[in-house]
This record gives C-alpha cells, structure tokens and sequence, in this order.
C-alpha cells in the first residue's frame, strides 16, 4: 500500500448514556467525539475521511421532526468547530482538500459537507440512495439529515461499489477484500455492515508503516471490540441490522487479536484516539 500521512482529528461531539452503546454500559452521559481523518495522499493532496459536526447541524435540526436528532443527542459545537476556524487550527489550506470520503451518511459524519460538496465526494452508493429516499420521519429515525449533503455531491459522486475489487494486507486478516477507491492501493474501502445502510470504512497505511482501519460507526467505543460487547439490540435494531452488527463485531475484535499491530479507529471513541495521539504520522 501507498503510505499516506494521517491524523485523527476531533470536530465537535455528543453526549449520550454509554448503555445505548455498550450492552451493560453505565447510565451516565459520555462525551463522543466526532473523528476526522485527515489523509494527506503524497500525490493527490489531502481527503478527508468524513466531517464530523458542523454549525450546519444546528441548523439543519431547528424544525420538527429533525429537531428529534439534537435532542436525542446533544451537540456541542464551538466556535473552533467552524470550518474556517478549525481548518486554520490544524494547518490545513481549504484549497488542498480535494475530496471527501463517507463512511455513511449520519448527520455527525456529514455536517460539514456544505463545504465539500463540489469537490469528489467517495462513498457508497447504497448510502447515499438511502438518503435522498421520501419520508422526514423515518429519515430521523435512520439518522439521516439530507439537509446537510448538497444536491451538488450526487453528481461528483465516486461510488465504493464501482471501485475495483482489491486484496488486503494480511495485516488486516480475517478483512481481506476492499475496493481501491483511488486506484492506485493507497486507500482501500471495507464494507463494514449492520450500522446502516451504506456503512463503509477504510483501510491505509500511514508514512510511519502503522496499519489503520478506520472502523467508522461499526462500533461506538473500542473496549467493544476488545471486550466483544455489542449495543443493546434496541439500538442496533433502530438503526441498522443487529445480526450483521454483531458479525462485523465478530471480525473487528478477530482482527484486533490476531494483528497486533493493527490500529482500529472508532469514530466515536476519546479512548482509542487519545491512544493514537492524532497527530501527524509523518
């Protein structure tokens, strides 16, 4: 695999009860970051894989139902979260980020696609068809704002479906098929089902020779995978699929025992990011 540079960067959060995360999970709220990985390809430029939280989100939830969505979990954005303010904290230049790639499209992974929409947008093409479906009601219930992705990322849309189909590293055994959404073996997307519709992650290694599988929402925390505890099958099952849920679970912690130095990032989890330190890996 091409190396890429990479940090792992945090953009607004939410707080929640762990237990909707994590079977026996405490009753108490939990701060859950929104990550956002900063990919810096050595010919290509920088990609952002998802947005985390934007000021768009408040916007895009002041009516009914999508209000629905903030209440259930309440977001805190910054003034640091502002797309020019938290490019400029990080040293990025809003002019090298030349795509986007989704992993699904939950409000908290797209928010800030207002910003991208004109550039290629990378994802699955499942997902975004599940988002443009009729019915505000049932689209909050899934998660899903089409508020916040602008008609203009349908048309600079790279599906993962149409990407070839790639063998990966056995560093991320039992995962060993993705597809080459660049075309070059640097960024590999693995479908990662059960959260939704569309739930895709990614797959890279980093300028330092770290391999990294950004698990996207396929958990929420990683003592999931190191542990094998599942959200309560009401959660799963509002969502997503809980049986195939739990069989990507399955593979996820497989992965981590059996690859040691495989790093899995949730996009939800301080823990697991503060373990990678989000900072430059090159």
């Amino acid at each position: 695999m091409i190396r890429v540079g990479f940090r792992w960067l945090e953009r607004g959060l939410c707080r929640h009860p762990e237990i909707a995360t994590l079977s026996g999970g405490s009753l108490c709220a939990v701060d859950f970051p929104a990550m956002v990985g900063v990919i810096d390809h050595p010919t290509r430029g920088i990609l952002l894989f998802d947005t985390g939280y934007d000021p768009a989100f408040i916007n895009a939830t002041e009516t009914f139902p999508e209000r629905f969505y903030r209440w259930t979990t309440p977001v805190k954005i910054d003034a640091q979260q502002a797309w020019s303010a938290w490019l400029a904290t990080h040293g990025i230049e809003d002019s090298a980020i030349v795509g986007t790639i989704i992993s699904h499209f939950h409000g908290d992974h797209v928010a800030g696609m207002c910003h991208l929409a004109q550039r290629p947008v990378y994802c699955a093409r499942a997902g975004l068809s599940e988002l443009r479906r009729p019915g505000r009601f049932s689209r909050v219930r899934q998660g899903l704002l089409p508020a916040l992705v602008p008609q203009a990322a349908d048309a600079n849309a790279r599906f993962f479906e149409d990407a070839p189909a790639v063998a990966l590293p056995s560093g991320f055994a039992p995962f060993n098929e993705g597809r080459d959404i660049l075309g070059d073996g640097s960024l590999i997307a693995v479908e990662l089902p059960g959260h939704c519709v569309g739930h895709w992650g990614l797959a890279l290694r980093t300028t330092d020779d770290r391999q990294v599988l950004l698990a996207a929402d396929a958990v929420w925390l990683g003592k999931s995978i190191t542990q094998r505890r599942p959200p309560p099958r009401l959660t799963t099952a509002l969502l997503g699929d809980t049986l195939r849920y739990r069989a990507t679970l399955n593979l996820l912690s497989e992965a981590a025992c059996c690859n040691g130095d495989l790093v899995i990032l949730p996009s939800h989890c301080a823990a697991s990011a503060k373990r990678f330190g989000g900072h430059d890996a090159n």
